[in-house]
């Protein structure tokens, strides 16, 4: 069965269908407000995401780095944001997050 890539105007969906016209009731009945706004049948029977194009691609965990930074800073939470900026060179936000997350999980 082929595999078929149908994007509508907010969603993108990865579904299996014997043709066009079954992907396309599977995103009818799935987002019935929604148009489709392309319909893809893809080559191969997989599919794969770049964990890059989705912007999460690193070399370390970013848990491991943030427990670091929170060790580093003695528990203080506005220095290891500072340090998690300083090390992976996200923004003030998303360090924020990272950090706050680390410390709520019991680090």
């Amino acid at each position: 069965m082929p595999l078929f890539e149908v994007e509508t105007d907010a969603h993108i969906i990865i579904t299996w269908a014997n043709d066009e016209d079954t992907a396309t009731s599977v995103a009818n009945s799935s987002y019935p407000n929604e148009n489709i706004v392309r319909l893809t049948k893809r080559p191969r029977d997989s599919w794969v995401i770049s964990k890059g194009v989705l912007g999460i691609a690193s070399k370390s965990d970013p848990c491991n780095v943030a427990r670091d930074c929170l060790s580093k800073a003695a528990g203080d939470k506005v220095h290891a944001i500072r340090l998690y900026m300083h090390e992976t060179g996200t923004d003030l936000e998303q360090a924020r997050r990272v950090i706050e997350s680390n410390m709520v999980i019991g680090w």
